[in-house]
């Protein structure tokens, strides 16, 4: 939904479980929690709950009084972290398009000392909380959930080698391996991530599944004869040429995946060497994650399995405050 629809969402009042293993490569369940949860209550089962957990994404509103949140956070990261010391902990520092950017760096500085300064008082120095700036009214917050999905996929090195084999020898500036329905990029190559390059990307995205679904017997895709559109497959290609000679160019890998990449206009030029070393790199991704032909979708393990069969990955989701 558009930023603007989610004012009229009513606050998280019970724990809300959401599987989205069916519609995307990121196979895992986001547990979203409400502010106020007594981890003392005798009701919580902290051991279900955080054993088998990937990632803790704890979420502070930036424009509210945080320290009774940071006291919850204290409370949650000492409990999650007795019960599953592999949980990777992420603070989402949220809501932060209402402040400027001089206040932004102020408010993340004092936020990271102060947490820090609470687990270093209670003997928890080898926890590591990771830290992030967020907003629903531009990428960061797709940003953030990226970086944190990275580290829970053990092939990240991998894909991260093949996409600057592929680069290096097709001229390419930078390219995303993005999954398409949540814009979360699980890989990018080692040069730096500039976010409006990041941002253009995920608009290309936009643009070529609206369009698809419109025009995709004439374009992009493929529309079955009984009308029900497929708005990307395996079919899916699309090149946009800027006004300032650079060029946009994203095809399928799988089902899910799509690499988007960034590249000049002369580079473009060479584009049958540029087909071959996709099809390549796309080989070497199937293989990658052994997609079968009935699915291609990919499954991993985390560290610690999940005792109750729940996804391979799981977010625990916490809100800091009742907003």
């Amino acid at each position: 939904m558009s930023p603007n629809e989610t004012l009229f969402l009513e606050s998280t009042n019970k724990i809300y479980k959401d599987d989205i293993s069916s519609s995307s490569f990121v196979n895992f369940q986001i547990w979203d929690f409400p502010g106020q949860v007594d981890f003392f209550d005798p009701t919580f089962d902290s051991e279900m709950i955080f054993k088998g957990t990937g990632a803790l994404i704890f979420v502070i509103d930036a424009q509210d009084d945080y320290v009774e949140a940071l006291g919850r956070l204290h409370l949650t990261v000492s409990r999650a972290y007795k019960v599953n010391p592999d949980i990777n902990f992420e603070v989402f520092i949220h809501k932060v398009d209402g402040l400027s950017d001089d206040h932004k760096i102020e408010t993340q500085r004092d936020i990271h000392q102060r947490a820090n300064d609470d687990l270093a008082d209670a003997n928890l120095e080898k926890v590591h909380l990771s830290f992030y700036l967020t907003s629903i009214y531009d990428h960061s917050i797709f940003e953030a959930f990226s970086k944190v999905v990275q580290k829970l996929i053990p092939q990240l090195p991998t894909l991260e080698n093949l996409l600057n084999i592929f680069i290096s020898h097709s001229g390419i500036e930078k390219a995303f391996l993005f999954d398409v329905v949540s814009k979360i990029y699980i890989a990018t190559d080692s040069s730096p991530v500039d976010m409006q390059s990041y941002e253009i990307c995920c608009d290309m995205i936009d643009v070529v599944i609206d369009v698809s679904c419109i025009y995709g017997h004439l374009t992009l895709g493929r529309l079955v004869e009984d009308g029900s559109g497929c708005a990307y497959d395996k079919e899916s290609l699309a090149i946009i040429k800027l006004n300032n000679t650079t060029v946009l160019y994203l095809k399928e890998v799988t089902k899910f995946l799509a690499l988007v990449c960034i590249l000049r206009e002369e580079s473009f030029e060479r584009k049958g060497l540029i087909e071959y070393n996709f099809h390549c790199f796309r080989k070497a991704i199937h293989e990658v994650f052994e997609v079968g032909t009935s699915a291609h979708t990919a499954h991993w393990r985390t560290a610690s399995s999940s005792s109750n069969n729940l996804s391979a990955l799981k977010y625990a989701a916490l809100n800091g405050n009742d907003v």
